[in-house]
């Protein structure tokens, strides 16, 4: 099967991605086509963001202290949900789509590579069998199985679909992370982003801060946001990789020892923004593509430039919005074909590997 597959040089797949900070389910459809000289296009045919209502939010929220026959629920009707999206989706086409695959990240709720263990919901069965094509799930597994990270895995989408005279790529989206180009490309989370904003932003009922406006308006508590800067994660070596645990026991009890909502916000856009322009300066980065939710949001993108001399670049709303998702979708062709789609350069792990695991209707 995997060979026949290895001479198609078209693919149309659908992707999908919902991140951390639990905005929606990001789909795209997308055609991607191998060109004699071996490198790669795409064309994005459709991407819609499918906003998560409070239900389904407090669903996901809460998901890590359910019980394990919960979990397995919870696992199942995400797919569900997802499936309605999408067929949804292939309806409106009145069936003229011929889809090869679906590439669905799923809803990642535990994260603790050193104990092996990485947790996306979202059953591949499942999915596979109410939109009746091909799934592609769990693309994390494998590489923690061989000792890495897990993440981040858009860095070879972003190797073989973007601009060469990038040399850095950001996605601000629940958390922030780097893909660095060069002989050999380094990626890894830098720290929290929307999901921390977002949070804070709740205690005033707020779901996000838009454009910034309130964290422009928010002080800076500097004793707290010298504490933050100081945390052990950011003096690791990489590769390393963050999840809700670590902003749970580590970052988050040093943002709630302050009473003002106000004064958290502000301290967190000064973190977030100090420790990406650290970043970007450490490897001197002349030109550096940003993309995500948090690209969005003028004033945090102006407290980034501030501190660095690198030129930010915000491209095309549809790839600011959907590059995970459409990532997600070239890692499985990527899967499809047999072919490495995660890098252990970027993750840590043993060797370099073929994520992601294939589900038949």
């Amino acid at each position: 099967m995997h060979k026949q597959l290895s001479s198609i040089k078209k693919y149309n797949i659908i992707g999908l991605m919902s991140g951390t900070s639990l905005d929606g389910l990001d789909l795209v459809h997308a055609e991607f086509l191998l060109h004699q000289d071996k490198k790669w296009s795409y064309e994005i045919i459709y991407a819609n963001t499918f906003v998560y209502d409070n239900e389904w939010r407090k669903k996901l929220e809460s998901a890590s202290n359910l019980s394990s026959e919960q979990f397995m629920q919870l696992d199942i009707s995400i797919a569900q949900h997802y499936a309605k999206m999408i067929n949804g989706y292939l309806k409106s086409q009145k069936n003229k789509l011929k889809i090869d695959a679906i590439a669905s990240h799923g809803q990642t709720i535990f994260h603790q590579p050193k104990s092996g263990l990485t947790t996306q919901l979202g059953c591949g069965q499942t999915l596979a069998s109410l939109t009746k094509h091909k799934v592609i799930s769990d693309f994390r597994t494998k590489d923690v199985t061989l000792g890495g990270q897990g993440a981040p895995l858009v860095p070879i989408g972003e190797q073989y679909l973007f601009s060469s005279k990038i040399d850095a790529f950001i996605n601000l989206g629940g958390f922030a992370n780097i893909t660095i180009k060069g002989s050999k490309i380094i990626a890894y989370d830098i720290c929290p982003a929307n999901i921390l904003l977002n949070q804070i932003t709740k205690e005033i009922n707020l779901t996000y801060d838009k454009n910034g406006d309130l964290g422009r308006k928010s002080p800076i508590n500097t004793t707290q946001l010298d504490r933050l800067n100081k945390l052990n994660y950011y003096s690791l070596p990489t590769p390393k990789s963050l999840g809700t645990e670590w902003l749970t026991s580590e970052l988050n009890p040093i943002i709630d020892e302050l009473e003002n909502t106000q004064e958290k916000l502000g301290t967190a856009y000064a973190h977030i923004a100090n420790q990406i322009a650290v970043v970007l300066n450490k490897a001197n980065i002349k030109n550096v593509l940003i993309t995500g939710g948090g690209a969005r949001n003028s004033f945090l993108i102006d407290c980034i430039q501030k501190q660095t001399k690198a030129k930010i670049t915000l491209p095309s709303e549809e790839i600011i919005d959907f590059k995970e998702a459409l990532i997600f979708g070239f890692l499985g062709v990527k899967k499809l074909r047999e072919e490495v789609n995660c890098l252990a350069s970027v993750t840590g792990a043993s060797k370099d590997s073929v994520g992601g695991v294939i589900h038949n209707p």
